[in-house]
């Protein structure tokens, strides 16, 4: 069942989404050659708990951290340990859950360690505006199915890949509610979008094939053929004035269900 939230429901994710945003911000800051991901971690946490806010990952199915920090060939879901250590030339991406009066914010990024190679910036490029070009779609009467197939036909017109095995999702109180948003597919299908609606949009672009796997971890998402993975997300409300980026000020008339 997908929920659509009241204007009071959406304040609440757009704190809890600008925090997500504040965290991410801050972490950009501390990336350099020689840092640990789990300092990064410790951060991350610190931050939302001085907010009065939970972090939404930690403990989430089990998982141990309130941070997902996987660089390079990871795609999502790396562990922080302090046996991982960023350095020059990696690619990084944090991704970041916060509970704010019950409600959920998600947001991640991917950024370079120093200087990286012209292919990997172009990955992070390519990526960041296929999260762009799947927002532009957030509009009430489009399909969820037109927001991934907007990201898969601008990642692929560059020659990379999109994830199929993990997609984007619904977001509120819970930090996974339907409907399930892929980063590909034929336009026209699945929900209506409606004011109110707020979905996690998430493209997961790799450099070579789509294809991924899980590592013994049961967590860390990596590669297949070893090729560098970027990732970018916000959470995104259907608003009858077009998408409001949650960690952004609402668009001018813009109102929930």
């Amino acid at each position: 069942m997908v929920i659509r939230k009241s204007r009071t429901e959406l304040e609440k994710m757009h704190r809890a989404n600008v925090l997500v945003s504040q965290v991410l911000q801050a972490l950009k800051e501390m990336i350099r050659p020689g840092v640990s991901t789990a300092e990064m971690d410790s951060l991350a946490e610190e931050m939302i708990r001085r907010e009065g806010a939970a972090p939404a990952f930690k403990g989430y199915h089990g998982f141990p951290a309130s941070l997902c920090v996987s660089i390079n060939s990871e795609v999502v879901h790396g562990i922080p340990s302090p046996k991982r250590v960023l350095r020059e030339g990696d690619i990084v991406s944090l991704d970041v859950g916060t509970i704010v009066d019950g409600f959920c914010g998600d947001g991640a990024v991917t950024v370079p360690v120093g200087e990286i190679s012209g292919k990997a910036r172009e990955l992070l490029d390519v990526t960041e505006k296929a999260l762009q070009q799947g927002i532009a779609r957030v509009r009430d009467g489009n399909r969820v199915s037109d927001i991934g197939h907007a990201v898969q036909q601008y990642v692929e017109a560059h020659g990379f890949s999109v994830v199929r095995d993990f997609v984007g999702h619904g977001i509120g109180a819970q930090m996974h509610e339907e409907p399930q948003v892929p980063n590909y597919g034929e336009p026209g299908r699945g929900h209506r979008l409606l004011p109110g609606m707020v979905l996690a949009i998430e493209p997961m672009v790799n450099a070579g094939t789509h294809t991924v796997k899980v590592l013994e971890d049961q967590w860390t998402v990596v590669t297949m053929d070893g090729s560098y993975s970027a990732h970018f997300e916000h959470s995104v409300a259907v608003t009858e004035n077009g998408p409001w980026i949650l960690s952004q000020p609402q668009p001018t008339g813009g109102n929930g269900a």
